[in-house]
């Protein structure tokens, strides 16, 4: 049984799933939160359904030792591909990003084209598109994978007429197509805002998960009984584990948080 006192789960194929948290621990400052990135084998992007599948329950196994009452996948891939598949697996509710960024491109679009833009695995699923359509079928849907707007951003590369030509380069299609709304389907594309509104445009509505998946995840943790009534913020409430720590996670991380990261680990078997 699951009491308030307990973390929220979260994990990402890295360090991506920090833009989730920093909107978890703006709207939830009170909870306690367990985040897992699986940066020893990202990205999951390039990988198969079959392997996503696995890694995904693995890192929700390693969530549920950590005592997690809730589980959050903060990565799109693993949201597309790994979810519908093993959330009936579980009692414990599983939230994935991609349903919450689809409802609200649905309130958000005014001429029912959305674009959707994220790795090549989430793109090739359809997976924004399947959710989009239970809401409302005469939306149209265009897909573009962007697989270098990852690097860009973990090499700090935002802003330049090197980064907008390849922004204005992978966004042109959905900005050829008129869509009015566009879905960030990747945890890193938000620090990117910047460039790709220049590249589609002002009045183009760009649709950031994250805000919506913390507002749903509050929504169940009140249904269910399990928010921490403790109204005092903590920074050790924030706790990372990684699969491999050689990598600049801590850098990455305090620029997608906007925070200290104090508390980080590493763990070899998942």
């Amino acid at each position: 049984m699951s009491d308030n006192h307990q973390p929220i789960g979260v994990f990402d194929s890295g360090v991506g799933g920090l833009t989730v948290v920093k909107e978890l621990r703006r709207l939830l400052p009170q909870e306690k939160i367990v985040y897992f990135g699986d940066t020893a084998r990202v990205p999951y992007g390039t990988k198969s359904r079959e392997t996503i599948i696995k890694f995904s329950l693995e890192n929700i196994l390693f969530l549920l030792r950590q005592e997690a009452k809730i589980i959050v996948i903060a990565c799109n891939t693993s949201s597309s591909l790994a979810l519908p598949a093993i959330k009936q697996h579980f009692r414990i509710p599983i939230i994935g990003v991609i349903s919450p960024g689809a409802k609200e491109s649905v309130y958000a679009t005014k001429n029912k084209r959305v674009g959707v833009i994220g790795t090549r695995a989430t793109v090739s699923s359809r997976a924004y598109e399947e959710e989009i359509h239970k809401l409302d079928r005469t939306i149209k849907v265009i897909g573009q994978s962007c697989p270098l707007f990852v690097p860009l951003v973990e090499e700090g590369w935002l802003k330049g007429e090197i980064v907008l030509g390849i922004v204005g380069n992978y966004l042109k299609p959905l900005k050829d197509a008129g869509i009015d709304t566009l879905i960030l389907g990747c945890t890193h594309y938000p620090l990117l805002r910047e460039a790709i509104t220049r590249a589609m445009g002002k009045k183009v509505i760009l649709i950031d998960s994250a805000k919506q998946l913390a507002m749903e995840v509050k929504g169940i943790l009140e249904q269910d009984g399990l928010l921490n009534k403790n109204r005092q913020r903590q920074i050790s409430n924030l706790v990372c584990y990684v699969t491999d720590k050689s990598g600049p996670f801590k850098q990455l991380g305090e620029r997608f948080l906007g925070e200290r990261l104090d508390h980080i680990y590493e763990v070899q078997n998942v």
